[in-house]
């Protein structure tokens, strides 16, 4: 068995491609060499920022023989066309072929035996096919080239059993082909010359000495730890930033962690500005202080080592944070100059959309519609005035810099403005939340303008037919949904999305084209589908969230919940395993006969008329769990009312034991039907259980 190593050298690969690649080019080659019958025991791709590796281990030396086949024409056909497959196989008799027996009769076959490759020139033909096959988001063509890569690419190692591969690759136009090394680089500054290895062991441990890191995740560790350690020694801790370590593990084959400090002069800027300039423009890491709150202190990942320490690094990383906080500092001062309700009337230049008005006219719709939904605890004029300052910080230029710290720097005014804690949190908050792991806002003030600012914008998009459409959903209301659940449910809100869809509704003043009716309908079936992935998510069976929730029971979501729960465990016992059961017999007894007569059978069971004791017995049980369980589900108590209804499995059973619902007397097998009825009637309060699937 045999080891394959493939290095594709090149210029420096965007981190934001990398990982992407490597999991493409293990995924490409993988699939071509399980297509060309080479088996192996492992395989596994690497990523730097200057080239793509990949290692294949226990290759056989030669590709195993296999055979072709090639179907001809049936047997009886034209001679014509006989000699065109013969000619087409490479053929020069019938007598190389065979007859089989096929549906439409006797048809010719050539089978063919293909002696297999030796497995070095397989990979050296694979090697072209699965570089010019690697997809990438973007790509370019560099000198006189005519083959389009990602970055120009430089050199190809290509070794098989500690041999280098023939072969070589064409660049095109006037370009020289690449041919298969056994020779990569190091780091591009601290190591010369090329490096020869002899398999991926020797490749790992040569890069390492040229300053190479080669494994990704080893890389983001060696960050990770030095920075800490790093930090450690100014008192202070690494802020978490897992995305932001992915991405620098994608810039560095040498990381160097080094701690730079921030001037005193800029540490009274909002932390999320600090942060935000260093991390998406420099690509720093921020710390906190013992207390959580911002330290002046960042880390620097360099991708070299120095003599002096990194002293120069962190002197030259400072002066251009130092100027990039100077343009911050400006931003701030001159943003505060102006409240943020004298800015509100500059929203009207700000389009929301076409059809719908600018943001002026959103948050005139907003403040309505937060006050109108009463959230309680929630003060109704704190309530007007955060869902009129809400978008106002867009005009700012901290914003116009930074657009994702819109809210964030609204919180900010608003507290300089002197309006409460209650309004500031709530302008900071009402974008909130944005997904399923960001915080979801608990003060009420803040709940009810999060809350109105997501319903106007899904009730004004379906309002004007503007709704997602597979994975299209342009203005993000699939996440303003998922938003607008998360606010009902981790607050416990008892609110009526039939209710609040109007009243957003309401707002729009006939700009909407869509009736009110189809807007509530669509819109309540767009929100059951978006609570059904959420709870799936979450654990809950499919089946029973649909048999618990659909379009027209959204209107009590917190309560449903309750439902929801004690359904799940109870279906999860044996007893609820067969109840249901019974419950899928009677019903489909029911869709049959029904059918047949043409009619439901909605009338009561009359007592006269059970004969037999186990029809009694049934009918008893339901007379005594129906109000029971009626009452249980008015107090919520829906524990209670699925023990109740699991009561009836004893009596349900035997009824069907023994007695005969298609009696030959029409007036006892009506009479039963109708008890059958009640059955499936009393079952369904809890739920529609004609929704859970068997087993």
């Amino acid at each position: 068995m045999a080891e394959f190593l493939l290095e594709l050298f090149s210029e420096e690969i965007p981190a934001r491609f990398q990982k992407q690649a490597a999991d493409d080019l293990l995924k490409l080659f993988s699939d071509k060499l399980t297509a060309q019958g080479l088996t192996f025991t492992s395989a596994k791709a690497h990523v730097t920022p200057r080239r793509l590796a990949l290692v294949v281990d226990g290759l056989p030396t030669e590709q195993p023989a296999r055979t072709e086949e090639k179907k001809g024409p049936k047997t009886d056909a034209p001679q014509a066309a006989i000699d065109g497959f013969l000619k087409g196989a490479g053929l020069t008799s019938l007598d190389q072929c065979e007859q089989r027996d096929t549906p439409k009769g006797k048809v010719w076959f050539y089978v063919e035996k293909v002696p297999g490759k030796a497995t070095a020139q397989v990979l050296a033909e694979l090697i072209e096919t699965v570089l010019r096959e690697l997809p990438w988001k973007k790509s370019m063509n560099w000198s006189e080239t005519q083959f389009r890569w990602v970055r120009p690419l430089r050199s190809i190692l290509a070794l098989l059993d500690g041999k280098k591969l023939d072969g070589k690759f064409e660049l095109g136009g006037q370009a020289e082909a690449l041919v298969y090394t056994d020779e990569t680089e190091g780091h591009r500054f601290l190591s010369k010359g090329k490096i020869k290895v002899s398999n991926f062991a020797d490749y790992v441990a040569k890069l390492r000495a040229g300053f190479v890191i080669l494994d990704r995740e080893e890389r983001k560790q060696i960050t990770k730890t030095e920075a800490e350690k790093a930090l450690a020694a100014k008192g202070v801790t690494l802020k978490q930033d897992d995305a932001l370590l992915e991405e620098v593990c994608g810039l560095v084959e040498w990381p160097v962690p080094l701690v730079g400090q921030i001037d005193a002069q800029f540490m009274d800027i909002p932390p999320e500005v600090l942060v935000t300039t260093m991390r998406n423009n420099q690509k720093y890491f921020a710390s906190l202080d013992k207390n959580g709150k911002m330290s002046p202190y960042f880390v620097i990942t360099a991708n070299i080592t120095s003599s002096d320490g990194g002293a120069a690094i962190i002197e030259g990383n400072q002066r251009v944070l130092r100027a990039r906080f100077a343009d911050a500092k400006f931003f701030w001062d001159v943003d505060r100059a102006m409240t943020l309700e004298s800015r509100v009337p500059a929203l009207e230049s700000v389009t929301f959309h076409a059809k719908l008005g600018n943001l002026r006219e959103k948050v005139g719709r907003m403040e309505k519609l937060a006050v109108a939904l009463s959230i309680p605890g929630a003060k109704a004029d704190e309530v007007a005035i955060a869902a009129k300052l809400a978008k106002a910080d867009l005009t700012t230029g901290m914003v116009g810099e930074f657009p994702e710290l819109q809210g964030i720097m609204g919180g900010y005014y608003a507290t300089h403005d002197k309006h409460s804690a209650a309004v500031a949190a709530a302008v900071n908050e009402h974008y909130s939340p944005l997904g399923p792991t960001d915080k979801c806002p608990s003060n009420p003030v803040s709940i009810a303008v999060a809350l109105a600012d997501k319903l106007d914008t899904l009730v004004g998009f379906f309002g004007i037919d503007e709704k997602p459409t597979g994975s299209k959903d342009p203005y993000a209301l699939r996440r303003a949904a998922l938003g607008v659940l998360r606010l009902i449910i981790e607050n416990n809100l008892r609110l009526s999305l039939s209710e609040v869809i109007t009243l957003a509704a309401s707002g729009y003043n006939g700009q909407l084209t869509v009736d009110k009716l189809s807007l509530t309908s669509e819109l309540s079936s767009f929100f059951a589908d978006r609570l059904k992935v959420m709870l799936k998510d979450k654990g809950y069976r499919h089946d029973i969230v649909s048999a618990v929730f659909n379009t027209d029971n959204m209107n009590d979501i917190v309560g449903q919940l309750g439902k929801l729960d004690a359904l799940q465990k109870a279906l999860g016992s044996e007893d609820g395993k067969a109840l249901i059961g019974l419950y899928r017999r009677a019903g489909n007894i029911l869709k049959i006969e029904e059918k047949k007569d043409g009619k439901p059978y909605t009338a009561p069971a009359n007592d006269n008329e059970l004969t037999e004791p186990q029809e009694k017995s049934l009918s008893a049980a339901l007379k005594t769990v129906g109000p029971v369980v009626v009452t249980a589900l008015k107090s919520e108590n829906h524990a209670e009312a699925m023990q109740q209804l699991i009561t009836l499995r004893a009596p349900l059973d035997a009824f069907f034991d023994k007695v005969t619902v298609n009696a030959e007397k029409p007036e006892l097998r009506t009479n039963r039907l109708r008890l059958l009825a009640q059955v499936r009637d009393t079952l369904n309060q809890v739920a529609d259980l004609s929704q859970i699937e068997g087993e």
